[in-house]
């Protein structure tokens, strides 16, 4: 029900006025984010006792998904109902919850993250900003400058992040943007995503009172790290619903533009972009999906020990950070796939600026930049393993050591009697343990030095990327088969051929690339004939699966996956 009333909202309210918020129009942004609080939409994750509907994770995902579809418009409801609230709900004290999170869930309070600097993008704790505490206790002096912020110019409240005097880490701010000595700029003029406001705020000399403080002194860092988590997975799931969005401008276009006598949705070519595109999407959709369950779980596991709801929350997502920086790549580059070949299918008219793709192009190309750049999330993704592993919370070596004991013993073919998902779950077993043996041998190749090599760490977390994403859909199709008659499944089953097929050639790809960037001699011819042995797939015929998705996507009109 939720999720109808965000799609219902930005089918009425926010795409027939795209236009006017792509003019910087500060004034109908605020409304329309006050329109959004009187329905509740911005309250979804907020307890009932402040003004929201206190629904769980995958809930505020649905929702997320549907508001994802309002172009400009999503990103600045994002960054309200995720970085601009969620500080307060998971780290301020009762006071504050109080006194902000009333507002923030009914839209007469718009909340803004101040974490970016000029010199502090990927490196946010190198941050200059500073706050002074006064001789007396009572405030903090606030100087700094912020950079790229998201609902900066329509914000009545700023969640600013400064080093108090000479500490090494960050320290978090409740700050009043009312406030003297602030100075909001004017808003940036970007290659999209123009419905949202981004502007500079600087501060000079502004007075912060003590109790503005949100959280510790010096746990700014940890806050702002445990927050892009969070707003990593929730991008995620946005980018799942402008894929699907786009993906139905795209059909619809197709089945009305005729060229040679005929629509163009009945072109091969056409039907392998509109395949693939779906696929992507329904990838996409199935991992976000997961994890948000996962997420899920996680709290209420937290909770029924006795942990607070804010904390179990915040360790639910701790869990998970690395699934979240996964699914904050995947995503976002499936959304840029599906709105390239969107362009594409539209030919000139998807260039033009009167086209709904043209603007679903433009908006799409930050997300590789949001919430931690996509480099630094899959260095994060294979950096938070090595870092777990170094703490003896997870076990890589000897599973590594395990696996290439099993490179020097006979293959396991198999059995000729495996059932069709049994097929593609020892794939995936057979996937994970290319991913040991590559990780194992650059563990002991380069021990402590394993950070300096970059090029490395991507291959890993690519190979990590598309073995989960391959999971995920096999284990939401082998879900489907419960429910849905062989007819039905049919269709699925074609995208879980396409997606195995495809991915474990991709990671055979990336894993050759790795293991000749570091291996020699006897080791690297092991290695190479691990890796062919890891991911060895079945034939499938991609060409006809690809049709067979197309064809039905086009019948409908729409995704209907």
């Amino acid at each position: 029900m939720i999720a109808k009333s965000c799609k219902d909202f930005t089918d009425s309210r926010v795409i027939p006025n795209i236009d006017q918020l792509d003019t910087h129009d500060r004034e109908l942004l605020a409304k329309l984010m006050k329109e959004a609080g009187d329905l509740g939409l911005l309250g979804i994750s907020i307890p009932e006792e402040h003004m929201g509907f206190n629904q769980n994770f995958v809930t505020s995902m649905l929702a997320l998904e549907e508001m994802g579809k309002g172009y400009g418009f999503a990103v600045a409801y994002s960054a309200h109902t995720g970085i601009g609230t969620l500080p307060i709900l998971y780290f301020g004290n009762e006071e504050q919850k109080a006194k902000y999170l009333p507002g923030l869930a009914t839209g007469e309070t718009i909340g803004a993250y101040c974490l970016t600097e000029p010199d502090a993008g990927s490196d946010a704790n190198s941050g200059k900003s500073r706050a002074i505490l006064s001789e007396d206790g009572s405030e903090y002096n606030l100087n700094g400058v912020k950079m790229w912020i998201t609902n900066g110019g329509v914000a009545d409240l700023l969640i600013v992040f400064a080093k108090i005097g000479d500490d090494k880490n960050l320290s978090a701010f409740i700050v009043d943007p009312r406030s003297k000595g602030v100075t909001i700029g004017v808003d940036e003029e970007k290659l999209g995503i123009r419905g949202s406001s981004t502007v500079q705020v600087f501060f000079e000399d502004v007075k912060v009172p003590a109790e503005n403080l949100l959280g510790k002194q010096n746990d700014g860092f940890k806050i702002a790290l445990y927050i892009l988590n969070l707003g990593r997975i929730k991008l995620s799931g946005a980018t799942v619903g402008a894929s699907k969005a786009t993906i139905d401008i795209s059909i619809n276009y197709a089945n009305e533009r005729k060229q040679f006598k005929t629509p163009i949705s009945n072109f091969g070519a056409i039907k392998f972009k509109i395949a693939e595109m779906a696929i992507r999407t329904f990838v996409s959709e199935s991992l976000t999906y997961r994890i948000s369950q996962n997420i899920d779980d996680a709290i209420n596991e937290y909770v029924a020990d006795g942990m607070d709801k804010g904390k179990a929350s915040v360790e639910g997502l701790r869990q998970y950070g690395i699934e979240a920086s996964i699914a904050k790549v995947f995503g976002s580059e499936v959304l840029d796939y599906v709105v390239d070949e969107a362009v594409q299918i539209h030919g000139g008219m998807g260039y033009s600026a009167e086209s709904a793709v043209e603007r679903a192009y433009r908006d799409s190309r930050i997300n590789r930049i949001f919430e931690g750049t996509n480099e630094i999330n899959r260095l994060v993704t294979v950096g938070e393993l090595i870092k777990r592993a170094m703490k003896g919370e997870l076990d890589i070596m000897a599973p590594a050591m395990a696996v290439a004991e099993e490179l020097m013993g006979i293959p396991d073919f198999g059995s000729a009697s495996m059932d069709y998902f049994e097929e593609y779950h020892q794939l995936i077993i057979k996937l994970k343990k290319s991913i040991l043996m590559v990780a194992g041998a650059a563990l002991q190749k380069y021990m402590q030095d394993i950070n300096n090599e970059q090029e490395l760490l991507m291959n890993a977390a690519d190979m990590l990327m598309y073995t989960y994403a391959a999971e995920s859909t096999l284990l939401r199709v082998e879900k489907l088969s419960t429910r849905l008659d062989d007819n039905k499944m049919e269709i699925y089953k074609d995208i879980l051929d396409v997606t195995m097929y495809d991915y474990a050639h991709k990671i055979n790809k990336i894993g050759v690339d790795a293991v000749n960037s570091f291996a020699e001699g006897d080791e690297q011819k092991a290695m190479l004939m691990g890796m062919k042995r890891f991911t060895k797939v079945k034939s499938v015929n991609v060409v006809k699966a690809r049709r067979n998705i197309a064809n039905a996507l086009i019948e409908e009109n729409k995704y209907t996956l």
